[in-house]
Formats: structure tokens, sequence, C-alpha cells
């Protein structure tokens, strides 16, 4: 259990709860743990829990008709979520969640929670205000695919990902194309063109299995500009 005590008292939710309060959600957590490609809840369960991530890396998807996959919501290490219907009974998944590698998490059904949401202001307080951060993480994402075309995105995807690590020298390329697309919103053909037309204007680098910045700046202009 030590490791789930740090992974609260590391939470600014979960540490504003006082000792007696803390040692009752440690002991109805439940852990689970997944390998790359698990799923935790599919879209359109009803999912009554919030989770929190011990280590890893889960992944809130959306997928359209035709297959393409958005990724909405990337969650590391003592980052919170929940299903809708932890607030709203009955309410499905909007999104899917997913393992994007070897990871644990801690659970929490509603029913477990709701005493301390209820009798507890300032865990309601500390909880609301992550949601509202949260809010504003999707309307950034919101943004940026309505005002940046799909080649900006991408190359705010290479700049955050690989950063300074693939500067002038070749790394491995961690992420398939169809990650990529899923990052950014489009289709892996979309990626694969606009990562041979980086290579061409001599923005990157690339292989079958390296990656290399060559040129930042232009890079970097690239992730600037805006749909006309």
């Amino acid at each position: 259990m030590e490791s789930l005590e740090q992974l609260l008292a590391q939470n600014s939710v979960f540490a504003s709860l006082n000792a007696a309060e803390r040692d009752a959600v440690m002991s109805q957590a439940v852990q689970k743990s997944l390998g790359k490609g698990d799923t935790i809840a599919y879209y359109g369960d009803v999912w009554p829990y919030l989770f929190a991530v011990e280590q890893g890396a889960i992944y809130g998807l959306k997928e359209s008709r035709e297959g393409r996959s958005l990724i909405i919501i990337k969650l590391g290490p003592s980052e919170l979520f929940w299903g809708l219907a932890f607030f709203e009974e009955g309410a499905p998944m909007p999104v899917m969640l997913q393992a994007q590698q070897a990871s644990r998490v801690w659970m929490w059904r509603r029913d477990w929670l709701l005493p301390i949401l209820w009798g507890n202001g300032r865990f309601s307080w500390e909880l609301s205000r992550f949601m509202v951060a949260r809010m504003q993480r999707a309307s950034d994402m919101v943004e940026e695919l309505a005002f940046q075309p799909v080649r900006g995105r991408l190359a705010r995807l290479l700049l955050g990902h690989f950063g300074d690590e693939a500067l002038d020298d070749f790394v491995a390329r961690d992420m398939t194309l169809d990650e990529m697309a899923a990052h950014v919103g489009t289709k892996r053909e979309m990626v694969c063109r606009l990562l041979y037309q980086f290579a061409d204007e001599g923005a990157i680098e690339i292989s079958r299995t390296e990656f290399m910045i060559s040129n930042r700046d232009k890079l970097e202009g690239y992730s600037q500009q805006a749909k006309s």
C-alpha cells in the first residue's frame, strides 16, 4: 500500500483529505495492471469509476465511423480520470480508455467515494478545480483542431514528443504512423506524406526506424501556422 499512499499524497485532490479519510480511500481502492493495448472501458459503457494512474500512460480515444482514431487525452502518473457515470448515473463513456504502455491504475467506484465528496468540502472543491483544468485542456485541443492545419499539428507533435533528444541526432522512432495520426486527428497516409514533405524541405531526416530534427526553426515555423 506504500505506493498508493505516495500516489494519494502527490495528487492535489486526494492530498486534501485528512488521515482517516485517506485511510478509508486506500482501503476501498482496487488495483488494476494493464499491458499495452489493454482496455479499461469502451466507448458507450456505463462506467461509474474514478481512477488514478500509478505508472504508465492511459489514452482516451475517440473513433470515427471510418475507423479513424483521435487521442483526446493522455494520462500519466498521478493523474485522475472518471467515467461520466461517476457524476451522472447511467451516463455512457464518451471515449475508450486504453493503456498506451504497461500501466497500473487504482480505481474507486462512485458509491465508495460519494460519502467523502458529500462530507468534505475541500475534497469536492479540489476535484472541481481539477475538472476545470481538464476542460481547459479540452478547449485547447478543440481550438487546435479547428484553427491549425494538420501540418502544424504534426510539427508540434514531433517537437513535443522528440524534443531536444532528436535535435541533430538520430533517435529510435517509437511512434507508428497510426499513433501519430491518432494524436493529430488525421489518417496515417496524410502523416506519411507530411513526414516526407518535412524531410524534403530539410526540417527532419527520417528512416523506417530512426528520426532526427535537422532544422528546429523550420519545424517550429510549421507548428505555428494557422488555417487560412
